[in-house]
């Protein structure tokens, strides 16, 4: 077992939904002098604020495997007025510690984010929340991005004096400190230079703790693949990702190549068929969870073998070939990247297929004063994201503490070791149900042993997360098909807000279980 932490100054990178989960349980802990987040943006948020016309495209390179990327310049944009889920909300927020508004500029910094105009979740609103706030009763069952913009901006706004908008973490680094090591973190510190993105100004500032909390859907992995570049210098733009598609008329009347059929790319390719030329292509080597039904405006193929400049044809796995092709869009996925931690050694990142020197994919083992919220990937990240809070909050106050040092890189070598031998480590941080619903109850349980303190809710048992129960693990189980059934309403899907009117009632389903085993 190692020594408590007893952070006194928290720094959280990112007011996403996992990042303002993150500053709730620390603020709860009633523990810090300070918590500050750093928000690059100009709205809590993170990703779910939608740039619907912006595109990057000296950003994106083709192949895209290279996961030393620098931190990105924001594109501008003219405010669209303060204080709105859709607008900024710089303009009227303080900096930590300080009673007067920010000045601003008159634009906004933007940065790209993976919504598209017509998204709507791919999780049911009342799995997907948070314990402590609900999805308004008129919100349609799987909410559009809009919906989950404004439920953030609302859930934010007790921890919104914490948040320093508009200003991008450039550079971390762990002060050299003769007395860290892996067995003495508690007496790490962190240099963080910041960027106050109106007046291109650098500070510095030290934390104890910091909790990265900036997600991992910023840089796009296209794979490498014969031809590929040879198709990119003779068809420039022909080749994108999810992260820039916006609409479907785009493809209007163009023969369209999907690569990829998890969430991004099976709802890609089922809102551009109306408008391409059919049947769309989509190419995958595995299959879905939430698997569109089979069309004959669809053709599935196995992987791309080559891509092939002459007559646009791309070739596949089982050599079958497909010719003139318009556009190939990748829905393949993000490397995971922390471009502020070059300086970090050991490493964080190296290829970008996962979180290196990591424990319970959210410490980092030799420094875990360092920690990163929502790493896992097939999970319902909310809740996920809530729980790991309510367990880092309490390790860097102290109530909680960590086993040692070999402990934690044991943990990660066993779970190296559990992968397919010769595989990609991409799995590393899968966690197909029910291991995220165990994980999110794991760290419920591990939060709910922390030493008590007076003053804090819950008879001192502090800020508590949902801990999930029968009702969780039948609508997590069956969520697949719940969306099925709801896309199948086509528009009048937007009036469903409740599982039953789709047909999954839990108390019949319950009282049915029970007649069976009497």
């Amino acid at each position: 077992m190692q020594a408590s932490i007893n952070a006194k100054r928290v720094a959280i990178v990112g007011a996403g939904p996992s990042g303002i989960a993150a500053a709730k349980y620390c603020f709860a802990e009633k523990a810090f002098e300070s918590i500050v987040v750093f928000e690059q943006r100009s709205s809590a948020g993170g990703l779910w604020n939608a740039t619907p016309q912006e595109w990057d495209e000296a950003a994106f390179t083709i192949p895209s495997t290279n996961a030393a990327v620098k931190v990105d310049e924001p594109l501008w944009r003219p405010k669209v007025g303060a204080s709105s889920s859709s607008g900024s909300e710089a303009s009227s927020a303080t900096t930590s510690g300080s009673s007067s508004p920010r000045t601003v500029g008159g634009k906004d910094p933007v940065f790209i984010s993976p919504i598209y105009d017509r998204l709507e979740t791919n999780i049911p609103r009342s799995l997907m929340r948070f314990s402590d706030h609900f999805f308004g009763d008129d919100v349609q069952l799987f909410p559009p991005h809009q919906a989950v913009q404004e439920y953030i901006v609302q859930y934010a706004r007790d921890v919104r004096h914490l948040i320093r908008f508009e200003t991008q973490v450039v550079d971390i680094r762990l002060q050299d400190d003769p007395v860290s090591s892996p067995d003495k973190h508690g007496k790490d510190s962190w240099n963080m230079e910041v960027r106050d993105l109106q007046t291109n100004t650098y500070t510095t500032e030290v934390f104890d703790a910091v909790i990265l909390a900036n997600g991992h859907f910023s840089t796009p992995y296209v794979p490498e693949v014969p031809g590929i570049r040879e198709w990119q210098t003779a068809f420039p733009g022909s080749i994108t990702h999810a992260k820039y598609y916006r609409r479907p008329e785009e493809y209007a009347d163009k023969r369209v190549l999907v690569v990829g059929n998890f969430a991004s790319g099976t709802d890609i390719a089922s809102q551009i068929i109306p408008y391409c030329k059919n049947p769309v292509l989509i190419s995958a080597k595995s299959t879905n969870e939430l698997p569109a039904p089979p069309s004959s405006s669809k053709r599935e193929l196995p992987t791309i073998a080559s891509f092939n400049v002459a007559g646009g044809s791309v070739t596949f796995a089982n050599g079958h070939t497909e010719h003139n092709i318009d556009s190939i869009i990748f829905c393949t996925g993000y490397l995971y990247t922390f471009p502020f931690l070059k300086s970090l050694r050991p490493p964080l990142i190296t290829s970008g297929y996962y979180v290196e020197n990591s424990y319970l994919h959210l410490f980092y083992a030799p420094h875990p004063t360092l920690s990163f919220l929502a790493i896992p990937q097939k999970i319902i990240p909310f809740p996920l994201a809530e729980a790991q809070a309510a367990a880092v909050a309490r390790i860097y106050s102290g109530r909680l503490s960590l086993p040692s040092y070999a402990e934690m890189k044991q943990w990660e070598q066993d779970l190296l070791s559990s992968l397919p031998e010769g595989g990609s480590k991409s799995a590393f941080h899968k966690l197909p149900f029910p291991k995220d619903a165990n994980y999110i109850n794991m760290m419920y349980d591990w939060a709910a042993g922390a030493l008590q303190k007076a003053g804090l809710e819950n008879d001192g048992l502090g800020k508590m997360p949902r801990r999930w129960g029968e009702w969780e693990f039948w609508c997590r189980g069956r969520f697949p098909a719940i969306k099925k059934a709801f896309s199948e309403k086509g528009e009048k899907r937007r009036d469903v807000t409740r599982l039953e009117e789709l047909g999954f009632d839990f108390e019949k389903w319950k009282m049915e279980e029970e007649t069976v085993r009497h």
